[in-house]
This record gives structure tokens, sequence and C-alpha cells, in this order.
């Protein structure tokens, strides 16, 4: 996926999550996202299920409530990420930097 899909998709994100008009919750399943700079995302409960998401930068992103079902993290940045009640049923964490990160209810 291109950075322009990408930031229009957390655009109208953001916007769903402020109840605006046309906003769209984030569907990034299946989504080929290795590399990705996600840093400092909001993305609370995004739809990542299946995505590939390998040696993405997700420090200090909010994935509260995400759904991260098989998605593949392997190598993935998730320093400082917010994981609270995100779905990481089948998720390949293989050596994801996890330090500091909140998995509660996860």
């Amino acid at each position: 996926m291109n950075n322009i899909m990408l930031n229009e998709i957390l655009k109208k994100h953001k916007m769903w999550l402020n109840n605006e008009e046309n906003g769209e919750r984030a569907d990034l399943s299946d989504a080929d996202l290795r590399n990705a700079d996600l840093r400092n995302a909001d993305l609370c409960d995004a739809d990542f299920r299946d995505a590939d998401l390998r040696n993405a930068d997700l420090r200090g992103a909010d994935l509260y409530g995400a759904d991260l079902r098989n998605a593949d993290l392997r190598d993935a940045d998730l320093r400082y990420a917010d994981l609270c009640d995100a779905d990481l049923r089948k998720a390949d964490l293989r050596n994801a930097d996890l330090r500091n990160a909140n998995l509660r209810y996860a």
C-alpha cells in the first residue's frame, strides 16, 4: 500500500473516531504494510486482520481494541504502543519489540 492511500485511510479513520461526516473505520485487513511508518498513529478499533506489518514502526501507536488476528508483526517496533483490548489471536509477534507496550486485556 502506498503512503497516499494509507494517509487517506488514516485521515478517514480519525474522522470516524471523532464521529465526523464521511469518516470510515480503517479497514487494513490483508494490507501490505511492511516497513510502514505508523508512529503515534491513532488506530483505535482499526481492522488489521491478516495484514502484513513486518518491520512496521508502530512506536506509540494507539491500537486500543484493534483487530490484529492473524497479522504478521514479525520484527515490528511496538514500543510504547497501546494494545489494550486488541485481538492478537494467531498474530505472529516473533522478534517484535514490545517494550513498554500496554498489553492489558489483549
